[in-house]
């Protein structure tokens, strides 16, 4: 990044900093968030710079990576995560200025197949997971760490099937490579979000899960701390302002 250059190279000038590297100011903002939001974000991001002259550098990931990579100082200015788990976890660790937290988003949980697959699940308690899957496997981001993981287990066990489904998974990093396995027809099911399931012309949506079987899908935002200056609270404003409001919900996302 051209910050840490600029940094480099004062720390290399005979010991002593130049007025210039005293002066510099920070060039742009980084923005940590969850990978499904990657469409939505570059095109809002895109308009923030057009209303207000400043870049910003995104990061997508899985919520647990981008917030351990946080936790050990990455130069983030701003994190939107896929669930309040991974947020919590840096405000027990004084990682966010939790003045600054605010729920910005919702989304819904999906069963995908790919896109030849004709095929519509009843989502209710007991539907035939055994029979949509045959010999495959099922696609989810890994429970352990990825947030539409910890949705999906959840889900399949309020509806009584995680006893199915738990010997025929593939645990994913993120739920993009959940998604990306559905599109290149290597499992024949999976569970992502409804974005990531209408934003795809490869995959089919199935299903969605009723919305009582698992946590509130919600997506939190915050700075981070030690970067909490006007701009930065300009782009979280921006975040839940009507202008990105009509970005999000193109992208299927729950706008609150």
């Amino acid at each position: 990044m051209r910050r840490t250059a600029i940094a480099l190279l004062c720390l290399a000038a005979s010991g002593l900093a130049s007025p210039s590297c005293r002066a510099a100011p920070p060039t742009g903002l980084t923005l940590y968030a969850a990978s499904s939001l990657t469409q939505a974000l570059d095109e809002v991001t895109a308009a923030f710079r057009a209303q207000s002259g400043t870049a910003v550098r995104t990061s997508f990931a899985a919520s647990s990576t981008l917030a351990r990579q946080i936790e050990a100082g990455a130069d983030a200015d701003l994190f939107v995560s896929a669930d309040q788990v991974w947020m919590d976890y840096l405000a027990s660790r004084g990682r966010i200025v939790v003045a600054t937290r605010q729920n910005v988003l919702g989304n819904r949980l999906a069963l995908i197949v790919p896109a030849d697959r004709m095929v519509t699940i009843d989502m209710r308690a007991g539907f035939d997971l055994a029979g949509l899957l045959g010999s495959g496997r099922l696609a989810i981001g890994d429970p352990a760490h990825v947030p539409a993981g910890r949705y999906a287990r959840q889900a399949l066990t309020t509806l009584g099937v995680w006893s199915v489904a738990q010997p025929k998974l593939v645990p994913a990093e993120s739920v993009r490579s959940a998604l990306a396995l559905v599109e290149r027809g290597e499992v024949p099911a999976g569970i992502v979000y409804e974005s990531d399931a209408l934003l795809s012309s490869h995959v089919r949506l199935a299903g969605l899960f009723p919305e009582t079987s698992h946590d509130p899908i919600v997506y939190p935002a915050a700075i981070v701390s030690g970067h909490d200056r006007p701009v930065v609270r300009q782009l979280l404003a921006f975040l839940a302002s009507p202008a990105a409001g009509q970005v999000f919900a193109r992208y299927h996302f729950l706008v609150r």
